[in-house]
């Protein structure tokens, strides 16, 4: 479904598999509250005179609980982007403070400035974050790492998911120099998670259970 104009509180909330809203225009708060399956995207109008990437396309606190499904947001967003996320992807140019916040699931792609207090409370999921001023990052659950080879690969093929979706002419900018430019990522990891993905693919490689390994884990 393609609507127009600006939309208001809780776009798409709980919106299930199956179902896609582009919106051509700008949201305001908790964008996909709950988002359960389905995709939103939301573009300016491509007539739009000035840079998708330096305005506001939608407000705070989006993908707020949020079990599954995707957003593709092209330009920035306001405060606490990705809160309480636990299993949808979120994609978008620029986040204001407290991105992450509690989330404990999921994975987010930011490709531009983040604001202060980033990953306070993660406890889960993964997030990319281009050119990430590591001073802002709240440290206390989690670490920051460099991005596999195989992660690069998946952030590359959401970024080019994220310019036929949206247009983004970040996008397009970064995929033109992508063996360059993608050594700006950098992943944001809950430490705990870390170590109990870890203690899963370990098990399952040495044929011991699963959930014990996941307490032993948990126990440190």
């Amino acid at each position: 479904m393609t609507l127009t104009g600006s939309a208001g509180q809780s776009l798409g909330a709980f919106l299930p598999p199956g179902v896609t809203l582009d919106l051509i225009g700008d949201a305001n708060d908790y964008v996909g509250k709950g988002l359960s399956g389905g995709r939103i995207v939301v573009r300016p109008h491509e007539d739009s005179l000035f840079a998708a990437e330096g305005q506001v396309i939608a407000g705070n606190t989006i993908a707020y609980g949020a079990t599954g499904g995707e957003i593709f947001l092209r330009g920035q967003v306001g405060e606490r982007f990705g809160v309480r996320n636990s299993g949808a992807l979120i994609v978008c140019e620029g986040v204001g403070d407290h991105a992450f916040e509690y989330m404990t699931g999921g994975r987010a792609v930011v490709l531009g400035t983040s604001g202060r207090n980033l990953a306070a409370g993660m406890s889960g999921g993964e997030a990319y974050v281009l050119d990430l001023d590591t001073r802002k990052v709240n440290r206390g659950m989690v670490e920051l790492e460099q991005p596999t080879v195989d992660e690069l690969a998946w952030l590359r093929d959401i970024v080019v998911r994220h310019a036929d979706l949206t247009g983004s002419a970040v996008a397009t900018s970064l995929l033109g120099d992508w063996s360059r430019r993608s050594s700006a990522f950098t992943k944001v990891m809950p430490r705990d998670y870390k170590r109990v993905l870890e203690a899963t693919k370990a098990a399952r490689a040495e044929g011991r259970d699963v959930d014990e390994a996941i307490m032993e884990a948990a126990r440190g």
